[in-house]
């Protein structure tokens, strides 16, 4: 008992008294122990946690939250709402929609950039101008959507904003990282493109003034010493970072000298002819804002897809640009460094995007990180934790010293410089440089601003709400928590626990009381309910049922005594089952001593204990059931079970799921079963012993007779099997032949003694001989279905040539004397027969069919057999790989069954009569089908094999033989070209830009298209040539997640929808 857990030792300490007190004996002190009405309760402390088997433990439920005092935070989950409000000199975040952190870092940097902002705000915007405040303003155009942004992140009280509607202008995939650099590009190549057909001039040219600068790439002519200048614009300079430390090195490097020799000569005009040349970039003028591309994500050849540069890169906070530039300038060429995009992350493809921008008017440095927004100390930019995030880089290379006035990094991929006189300019007119939100747009702001203050309030309102009712709360738990206890002799009421729990825990709200779950057959509360109820004081029962309502209530008058009762019995009759069981069992060995004696089925007899304990479990209304082993079954007992065995066979199917005791030997009529060997007779000593436990079971005393209704029953069975035994025998022998398929006509070699055959459908022969075979198992057949094979007009749907070649698998011929008996011994729906006529004047003869054949139908089911292998669901085709453009015509079938063939699925030569011909083959279940040729498809009133065509898919006729270089894949004729290309990159390990897919000799190049509109049908081969081979897959899955880099932004509004 001590090792026990003690709910098991309450429950079984609640019913111990069973064992002295008969059912009839039971008096209310045996009621109060089953309901464990007096069990000392539990002192706060004593346990950890409840005792669910005591329902008199009121510890644990929950109080320990209420009891003392309490934080007003504790009754609210709402955060402060002036946490999402904007703090004094700070800039706004934006929201990160998925993975757009990439787009947040440039808005900010645009943001910042005054010129551009004011710019924006002095564009035309009727909408804006004359939007009805009483609704929320929807920017349509980009120009409107940046405008209204940048309002928002200049005069908004949020903390952040969310730019999801500029993202959806622009048609962003918000769960998927683009190119942040070719984002850029394309942005400001958009705004350029939109701001030119402003109205007002001075907006044309605001982005070349901005970012747009100029070079030539010039070609020197070795021979003759010509230049050829191509003069270009640029809007940032794109900066190879391999091999370099610093920003100087890029830049000499981007406009180092190249040579042209060898294939790479250049055509010179003046010499008329190829020459060895030099070419170079040469910088005539730079813009404003200079942006500097570090190209830190390089694609690579080897594994096909994009790697990201972790080199460190160091460069200045002034950049002199003008040893770079050709010719002289007047001074303008020092630039301040006003910004840093980087990206934290080993890989190409995923990471974060964060932006450490300087305010042009404070030349304080903050770093933006979507929502949030850090200002750095003493006006200094600070890269270190960018830096350390991405030391998991298996790289030697260690942080090189930077000097004062330089920065290294190797998350940076963006450098942004303003021109130093600029930022002068700026600075010393600041009042200008303040740029002023225009009053159109700063309404809409306001009224944004009015929508967040309101929703402050909201907030407020709610959490002050929350705490009153917390505080109200736990008053009424304080008050009631003391009053819960039952005192000995007081008047008491049952509650659910859980409900006690949830009253107990604030975080859901409190429903009514219900006890109906608690309520046993007899309507009072259920014994085994117990354990998970709650005996309180009728004071604290009636206060919380006054408050919460509910019901119906459960006191002292509630306590079960027939449920007791019943539960006595059961238990008393399990304590004495094992010993009832051994008594039976040698009480059966022996012979009848008496006259009287019952009937007993045997194997209800070989199973009683084990029905026995599932009705006694069923009885107790508990939810385990017995698997048959009971505790204890000793070698005594096993011997026992092993003599009861010896009354019958061992169980069949079906006894196990015997329900009741004596079922086995009662018939559908609710008497006794004729079988005498399923049954035998015992005495009225061990019917009365197995009585005890089945009180219920159907009692059959000696002298009962079989059931009369099943003597009658099976006399008429046994007199209809005798007359099905002498059909089938008649039948056989007047139709031996076509049973033994011997001497049978065929179509192509009719034969001489008959102008005329007839035709059934093959389905009417295989049920017909079913039943010869078996007539006593199998129904008589009545009737020939030949309509089976004529279409709704009533024509036949079948040719001579079809029949010749493969359609006579649905049909079989007879010869005119079998018609006859056919014709006699069943119902014919409709005859059908094929007749040979021959020419006067001429060798060729004519055949034709009774009734005709229906055109119209048969062009039909030949279009709906060409369209279902357009329609497929799930197919085969095979892929093979070839070298060369060869296909691997030399490869033999594979030997071993593999992709979708399985041993017994392996094909067999023919055995059956045309075997040899090239137009059948022989499926599985050696059915002839006809095979799928593109002549016989194509044929318009050729042949059309019925079985092969199914709906949800299409079984070919032949199975492909697989050769070695291929592979099965499983397709569906709605799939693109490019969902198969990624199937046969996971196949093949081939790029799904590198295959180049044919089907007889067309190259199929849509990747939007599908199979089924490509002509790719069940059972095609495809040939797969690859480019080249590549050397690393293991990223492969994760390039084609990512979006490969030809599809980029295409589909977005950045390159047109």
């Amino acid at each position: 008992m001590s090792g026990m857990a003690p709910r098991l030792q309450l429950e079984k300490a609640a019913w111990r008294w069973v064992e002295l007190v008969r059912p009839e004996d039971i008096r209310r002190e045996h009621i109060e122990l089953a309901y464990r009405v007096n069990i000392a309760a539990c002192k706060r402390g004593a346990c950890r946690r409840n005792c669910k088997g005591n329902p008199n433990c009121l510890v644990g439920i929950g109080e320990h939250a209420w009891l003392g005092e309490i934080d007003e935070n504790a009754f609210h989950n709402i955060d402060d709402p002036n946490s999402e409000r904007r703090d004094k000199n700070t800039f706004v975040g934006l929201t990160n929609l998925g993975a757009t952190c990439y787009v947040n870092t440039f808005l900010q940097v645009w943001f910042h950039n005054l010129e551009l902002r004011r710019t924006l705000y002095l564009c035309q915007n009727s909408r804006a101008e004359e939007h009805n405040m009483d609704s929320d303003y929807e920017p349509q155009s980009i120009c409107e959507h940046l405008q209204y942004l940048f309002a928002l992140l200049q005069n908004s009280n949020r903390r952040y904003i969310d730019p999801s509607g500029l993202v959806k202008a622009l048609g962003l995939d918000t769960g998927q990282q683009q190119d942040a650099q070719e984002f850029s590009k394309l942005f400001l190549s958009l705004l350029e493109d939109t701001l030119s057909k402003q109205k007002n001039p001075t907006l044309h040219n605001v982005i070349q003034q901005q970012f747009c600068g100029q070079f030539s790439y010039v070609t020197v002519c070795n021979q003759c010493g010509r230049a050829s200048p191509l003069p270009s614009r640029f809007y940032e300079l794109e900066l190879n970072i391999q091999g370099h430390k610093n920003l100087t090195e890029c830049v000499t490097e981007f406009l180092k000298e190249e040579k042209l020799d060898g294939d790479n000569r250049y055509f010179c005009e003046s010499c008329q002819s190829k020459q060895n040349a030099t070419r170079r970039i040469k910088l005539h003028s730079l813009p404003r804002t200079l942006n500097l591309q570090l190209m830190r994500f390089v694609f690579d050849r080897q594994t096909g897809h994009k790697k990201k540069l972790n080199t460190f890169i160091s460069f200045p906070e002034q950049l002199d640009m003008g040893p770079f530039l050709e010719g002289k300038q007047d001074g303008k060429c020092v630039y301040e460094l006003s910004a840093v995009l980087i990206h934290r992350g080993v890989s190409a493809y995923s990471g974060h995007y964060i932006a450490h921008v300087r305010d042009a008017r404070t030349s304080d440095w903050y770093k933006f990180n979507d929502e949030e927004i850090e200002k750095m100390e003493g006006k200094k930019l600070q890269l270190g934790i960018e830096e350390d995030i991405a030391e998991t880089v298996k790289s030697q290379a260690r942080k090189p010293k930077c000097s004062k006035g330089y920065h290294c990094s190797r998350n940076a991929y963006m450098l942004v410089y303003k021109c130093q006189e600029e930022e002068e300019e700026e600075n010393s007119e600041s009042a200008k440089t303040n740029v002023e939100v225009p009053a159109f747009l700063q309404r809409l702001v306001d009224r944004d601003n009015r929508k967040f203050e309101e929703w402050c309030c909201e907030m407020s309102d709610m959490r002050k709400q929350s705490v009153d009712k917390g505080k109200a709360k736990h008053e009424e738990v304080k008050e009631l928590y003391e009053l819960l206890p039952a005192e000995d002799d007081q008047p008491y009421e049952f509650l659910p626990l859980e409900w006690l729990k949830k009253w107990l825990d604030d975080s859901t709200a409190t429903k009514e009381i219900d006890n109906s779950n608690f309520l046993c057959s007899h309507g009072k509360l259920h014994p085994d309910k117990v354990g998970e109820a709650k005996r309180i004081s009728l004071v604290a029962a009636q206060l919380l049922y006054e408050r919460y309502g509910g019901g119906p209530r459960l006191d002292a008058s509630s306590l079960c005594e027939e449920c007791v009762g019943q539960r006595c019995r059961v238990l008393r009759l399990k304590n004495q089952l094992n010993e009832d069981y051994r008594e039976v069992t040698n009480l059966v060995k022996g012979p009848l001593k008496s006259e009287e004696g019952y009937w007993v089925g045997k194997a209800s007899l070989r199973s009683w204990r084990q029905l026995a304990l599932e009705q006694l479990d069923e009885d107790e209304q508990e939810t385990k059931h017995s698997d048959g082993k009971t505790n204890g079954q000793g070698p005594e007992e096993e011997a026992d079970i092993a003599a009861m065995r010896e009354y019958g066979p061992e169980p069949q199917e079906g006894t196990e799921d015997m329900k009741t005791f004596n079922e086995d030997i009662l018939c559908c009529h609710g008497g006794l079963c004729i079988l005498e060997t399923e049954r035998r007779l015992v005495s009225e000593e061990v019917w009365s012993k197995v009585r005890a436990y089945f009180p219920k079971a159907p009692m059959f005393t000696q002298d009962q007779e079989a059931c009369r209704e099943c003597l009658r029953l099976e006399q008429e069975e046994k007199d209809n099997e005798a007359v099905s035994k002498m059909m089938a025998s008649d039948q056989k022998n007047l139709l031996l032949n076509l049973f033994q398929e011997k001497n049978r006509p065929a179509l192509n070699k009719w034969p001489q003694d008959t102008d005329v055959l007839y035709v059934v459908p093959m389905f009417f022969v295989d049920e017909w001989k079913k039943f010869i075979r078996r007539p006593t198992k199998m129904s008589p057949v009545s009737s020939v279905g030949n309509s089976l094979l004529l279409c709704p007009h009533g024509g036949f749907m079948f040719t001579y040539d079809s029949l010749l070649k493969g359609d006579a698998q649905h049909i079989a011929l007879l010869w005119p004397s079998e018609w006859e008996v056919i014709s006699r011994l069943f119902m014919v729906d409709q005859p059908i027969s094929i007749h040979r006529c021959s020419q006067p004047n001429g060798p060729s003869t004519e055949y034709t069919t009774q009734p005709d054949l229906c055109r119209e139908c048969r062009e039909g089911f030949i279009f709906q057999q060409q369209r279902d292998l357009r329609e497929y669901a799930q197919a085969t085709i095979y892929v093979r790989k070839v070298v060369d453009d060869k296909r691997m015509r030399e490869a033999p079938p594979e030997t071993n069954a593999s992709g979708s063939e399985s041993e017994d699925e392996r094909e067999e030569p023919a055995k059956m009569e045309g075997g040899g011909d090239p137009d059948f083959s022989q499926s599985e279940d050696g059915a002839k089908r006809l095979k799928l040729s593109d002549d016989a498809a194509g044929a318009p009133l050729g042949p059309a094999p019925i079985a092969s065509v199914t709906k949800s898919g299409i079984r070919r006729s032949t199975r492909h033989r697989k050769l070695r270089g291929e592979k099965a894949l499983i397709v569906s004729a709605n799939q693109t070209l490019k969902e198969l290309k990624i199937q046969i990159m996971h196949a093949f390990s081939v790029a799904p830009f590198d295959q180049n897919l044919s089907i007889d000799g067309r190259c199929l190049t849509d990747d939007s298209a599908t199979l089924g509109s490509l002509g790719v049908i069940p059972e095609s081969v495809i040939c797969l040539k690859a480019d080249e081979p590549i050397a690393d897959y293991a990223a492969m899955d994760d390039v084609y997640q990512v979006g490969m880099p030809e599809e980029g932004f295409k589909g977005t509004g950045l390159l047109g929808h």
